[in-house]
Parts: structure tokens; C-alpha cells; sequence
């Protein structure tokens, strides 16, 4: 069954939907492999004297405008400015298949830390919290449920925090609710933010790079964080009439360890293996994979190994949009399907931005180079996300025509 794919609502450090020329410049970032949104930001040390300094994907202040939310927080002001452009999908699902019959499944890791830490600094110094301070203000469903009241939603809302696959899990659950007849259609998504509280807590896992990241190269040595939304109207008629569909996604658990992958791939490879059975399509037939592709040793080494499992000697192209975006954690999933929508839409591949210094230890695959950008036909695409505690998520988004 086609379940059909809105035109994307997205904010980030690369780009955003708010208007039909910021649309463009995105798509002509993705293919030149613009990254002037990373930016170098100073973190304060907690507790000490002194900052320490990352490369972010950072998103324009005057992007940004106050919300009506209870709790107006960065995270939320952002999630606005992506469901602001799905706006009106939402509102034709609503009229045609009514409230009710429209649900919301946001992704997330980061809700509220910018008042959580302002909070504990003022307990730490006086003993008490500051007037007005509430644990609510960091749930989970904090995103989720401020997208139903903007939008109007009246169906299932879902809140989905699976580390760096989040939104991805988001997604699938959206497709499961529509296919089991729980909805008819899905708000579907996430959002986060690079607070002081996860640029600090990566930096202690010694996964951030202090240099602009470079996945893939032999001299790669850790991510760079970023802050955005991405969100879709998922439905099971083609009501923003783009001709889309998302026709797959699969999921694995390997759960090998807390924070790193599984390294030998499978189970990476697990996760697309069944996002193709489920689209009902070969490896043959994907032009494009957006990878993870955070620039990790054991991600970019197990990722690639992973690749080479499901496509074997097909090179299909392939690409990580973290060094334009930054890892935008809980978002990356709905933004990377994002990017992947708009290579099918706008027949770009999204340029592989590094070194050029490919890591001999790990299997070879085909990064897309600045020749490669208008080469072929795209009508396929799979973005992965894989996530602390061994959650990989895997989907498939394609043109009708090829369905």
C-alpha cells in the first residue's frame, strides 16, 4: 500500500522550507556542498571557569519567532518554523479524514534543557528552584503534544526518543498507525537542539569533532552537532500531490552496547535488508542512500560494512548531510528522508563533503562526488539512521511511478 509523503517542512543549519527561494538554496546546498552553517560556538563549562569552543549547525536567530506555547523554548520555536510549512497538508488531512483520524508522532532527545540548566544553577546556588520551574517543561511529549494543538490534530499522539534514530522511529511508527487503521493520516517527524547539555555530554563520550567533521576519511575523528525539524504529513491519499510515497522501513536492535554500534554492520544492514523486503524492491533498485555518516571511527568503519552487506559490488551512490547540517540527533532521521524527498523532487545528489582520504581499513563505497551531483535518474532512496543502544532504522521513500 502507497502511503504518500507531503512536501517536506524543515529548518536547520543547511536550509529551510519558509519560503519557495529558501527551498532552492537548500537544494543547491545539498548539491554543492555548501557548509557555512557550521559555525564555531562557545559552550560555558558548568561549574568552572572558562568555555570550550564546537563546530554547530547552528540556525539563524532571525529564522526564529516567539510561540503561544505554554513554555516557549528554543526547541519548540524551532518545531514551529517546520510544521509552518506543512500547515496546510494537515489541514486537508483534517477536513477530509477529520481530526480524530489525524495523529502525531514527533522524535526528540533534548526537550527543555536550556530552562533545565538555568534551573539547576539557581538550586545548586540557593537551594531551591526558580519560581515557576517545572519538571514538565522537559517532557518528552513536550514536542508531540504542542504539534496536535498547533495543527489541530485530534488522533494517537506519540512521543519517540531513540537517540539519534528518533525521528526516524517517529516515521515508521506514523506508516504502522496508517497500515493498522489506527489513522488515516500521520503528522510525523522531530526536532532537538545543540544546548550547552548535549554539546558538553557528546564532548565527554569523546565523539565530537573539534574540527569541521569528515566522515568516511581515514582522518575522522568524531561528529559535529546541530540543532533542527523536519516533519511530514504522512497520509494514505496523495493530499499535498507530490507523487511520493514513503514505501518501506525496517528496524533492527542489536543492542551490543550502550553507545556503540554493532561493528561488524549486520546490524545496520539487518535494518535495510528489511526496509527493502518491505518496499518490495531489490538493492538494484535504491539511487541514493543518505548515510548516517556522523564521522566517527565506529560509525563511518560499521556503516560502510554494513553498505557492502545489503549492496555488494552495486555501487549505489551514497552520501552523509551531516557536514551541511551538523548531526541534529533526535531530527535527523525525518531531516535526512528530507534531503533524500528533495533529491527525487529536484533530481539532485546530495554532494559527500571531505577530505577525499578514504579509510583503507573499512569496505569501499561510492561517496558522491561534485561529478556525480546531476548524473543519473533518481527515483529511489534510502536514508539510515542508526542510534545509541544499537536502534538502526532504515527507510525507503520513491516516486509512484516506480511503486
Amino acid at each position: 500500500m502507497n502511503l504518500y509523503l507531503s512536501n517536506p517542512g524543515y529548518i536547520c543549519a543547511a536550509g529551510n522550507s519558509l519560503t519557495p527561494q529558501a527551498q532552492a538554496q537548500f537544494v543547491k546546498n545539498l548539491s554543492s556542498g555548501n557548509r557555512d552553517g557550521i559555525k564555531k560556538v562557545d559552550c560555558s563549562l558548568v561549574g568552572e571557569n572558562g568555555v570550550k569552543s564546537f563546530f554547530v549547525g547552528k540556525i539563524d536567530e532571525a529564522l526564529l519567532e516567539p510561540t503561544d506555547a505554554p513554555f516557549d523554548m528554543r526547541v519548540v520555536q524551532i518545531l514551529d518554523r517546520a510544521l509552518s510549512s506543512v500547515e496546510n497538508a494537515a489541514k486537508k488531512a483534517v477536513a477530509k479524514y477529520g481530526a480524530a483520524r489525524v495523529g502525531v508522532c514527533i522524535g526528540s532527545c533534548d526537550n527543555g534543557s536550556e530552562l533545565s540548566l538555568a534551573g539547576h544553577k539557581a538550586f545548586f546556588a540557593g537551594g531551591s528552584f526558580p519560581s515557576g520551574y517545572e519538571l514538565k517543561m522537559q517532557g518528552a511529549d513536550y514536542p508531540a503534544v504542542f504539534t496536535a494543538k498547533r495543527l489541530g490534530t485530534a488522533g494517537i499522539c506519540l512521543a519517540f526518543s531513540t537517540a539519534c534514530s528518533s525521528s526516524a522511529s517517529a516515521l515508521v511508527k506514523a506508516r504502522e498507525l496508517i497500515l493498522a487503521g489506527v489513522c488515516d493520516a500521520v503528522v510525523a517527524g522531530g526536532v532537538d537542539v545543540a544546548s550547552d547539555t548535549v554539546l558538553l555530554g557528546f564532548d565527554s563520550l569523546e565523539a565530537v569533532s573539534h574540527e569541521k567533521t569528515n566522515p568516511f576519511s581515514k582522518n575522522r575523528n568524531g561528529i559535529n552537532l546541530g540543532e533542527g525539524a523536519s516533519v511530514f504529513v504522512l497520509s494514505r491519499d496523495d493530499i499535498d500531490g507530490t507523487g511520493i510515497v514513503l514505501a518501506g522501513a525496517g528496524e533492527s536492535s542489536d543492542a551490543s552496547h550502550m553507545t556503540a554500534p554493532l561493528a561488524d554492520g549486520t546490524g545496520a544492514a539487518q535494518a535495510m535488508k528489511v526496509a527493502l523486503e518491505s518496499a518490495g524492491i531489490s538493492a538494484a533498485d535504491v539511487d541514493y542512500v543518505n548515510l548516517h555518516g556522523t564521522g566517527t571511527k565506529l560509525n563511518d568503519s560499521m556503516e560502510a560494512a554494513g553498505v557492502r552487506l545489503v549492496f555488494g559490488d552495486y555501487c549505489v551512490p551514497a552520501s552523509s548531510t551531516k557536514p551541511l547540517t551538523g548531526h541534529t540527533l533526535g531530527a535527523a532521521g525525518s531531516l535526512e528522508l528530507a534531503v533524500c524527498f528533495c533529491a527525487i523532487k529536484h533530481q539532485i545528489l546530495p554532494l559527500h563533503v571531505w577530505d577525499g582520504v578514504f579509510d583503507e581499513k573499512i569496505p569501499p563505497i561510492n561517496l558522491v562526488s561534485s561529478s556525480q551531483a546531476h548524473s543519473r535518474d533518481i527515483q529511489c532512496c534510502m536514508s539510515n539512521s542508526f542510534a545509541f543502544g544499537g536502534c538502526n532504522v532504515s527507510l525507503i521513500v520513491r516516486t509512484v511511478a516506480q511503486s
